[in-house]
């Protein structure tokens, strides 16, 4: 089942989020063959980072919750929020993801 993790920085937390970005990165590619979609939640005026959306495909609730509290971002204390939903999707995707390789 697919879990969408959405997830809002901490005020302040850019300096914290952009030296994890690396750790961070090296987390969620390990996940690769499972991530539907993942990246930032950008400010309005689309200069900052304010938290992270990913959806993620995992057998249960309980795996989805280890593997969020075990993300580098999470385990530094960046989010100020962590909600996991279970996830449907239902509408086939014609935008907003990067062309295939």
């Amino acid at each position: 089942m697919i879990f969408v993790f959405h997830l809002i920085d901490k005020p302040n937390a850019s300096a914290m989020r952009l030296e994890l970005r690396p750790i961070h990165k090296e987390y969620l590619a390990k996940m690769a063959d499972r991530v539907a979609f993942a990246g930032p939640l950008k400010s309005d005026d689309d200069q900052e980072m304010v938290g992270s959306m990913l959806a993620i495909d995992f057998p249960d609730r309980a795996s989805a919750n280890e593997w969020i509290r075990n993300e580098p971002f999470t385990k530094a204390g960046v989010y100020a929020t962590v909600s996991v939903y279970p996830f449907e999707n239902l509408w086939p995707q014609k935008v907003g993801f990067p062309p295939s390789l």
